[in-house]
């Protein structure tokens, strides 16, 4: 059973969707002791870094996060969920993150191209991982102005290009994100979906 973090900024319904095309079992909360019940959990996010936290800090989301992820349980980012995973973003003035992976969030530097990165870019495989089986080296759905700086290659499974190397799918462990939209992404995004599912009932059994 996957369980959608529901903490008043995530895209739920593109999200719940895609698992019910693919006949996923989820639910959706934003209660600690009814998330604490899932297999595996997803954090999606829409819009600032600053606010979310301010959410998961004062609802104590933040410090449950941290914890089901420490004790082993499959935990993936979307978009703004996946920037969530780390140290701290300096959009809105430097904010705190979840800490579960090293790297902080920055802004695009200033270059010809348009801020958002809006639209459909191409992945690069940088490493093997679980979420890529299956998963051609295509294009998927990225809607972000900052993106994440990592502190080490090791946490990078693919990245794209948009002046600089955007971090595309991040991981170490049990923890996981995408920064691109999956359940937008055609076949592409819903395969490393049906991986995490897959990856979650492993962990399962």
């Amino acid at each position: 059973m996957i369980g959608i973090v529901d903490y008043g900024m995530g895209n739920l319904f593109s999200v719940s969707k895609a698992l019910e095309r693919m006949n996923v079992p989820y639910f959706i909360s934003s209660e600690q002791e009814t998330l604490a019940g899932a297999d595996g959990l997803l954090l999606p996010g829409v819009g600032s870094f600053h606010d979310a936290m301010n959410i998961l800090q004062e609802t104590r989301l933040a410090q449950f996060l941290k914890a089901q992820a420490v004790s082993g349980k499959p935990l993936l980012g979307i978009c703004l969920g996946m920037q969530l995973l780390f140290d701290s973003s300096e959009e809105n003035g430097k904010t705190a993150g979840l800490g579960l992976l090293k790297g902080n969030v920055v802004k695009f530097p200033d270059s010809e191209l348009k801020v958002p990165h809006m639209g459909w870019n191409k992945l690069r495989f940088q490493q093997a991982s679980p979420l890529l089986t299956n998963v051609p080296e295509e294009f998927v759905y990225f809607v972000h102005s900052y993106y994440v700086k990592l502190a080490s290659e090791d946490t990078l499974i693919a990245s794209s290009n948009y002046g600089v190397t955007v971090p595309a799918v991040v991981g170490e462990g049990n923890v996981f994100g995408t920064q691109f939209h999956p359940e937008k992404s055609s076949e592409v995004g819903i395969t490393i979906l049906q991986n995490f599912v897959q990856l979650v009932e492993g962990v399962r059994v």
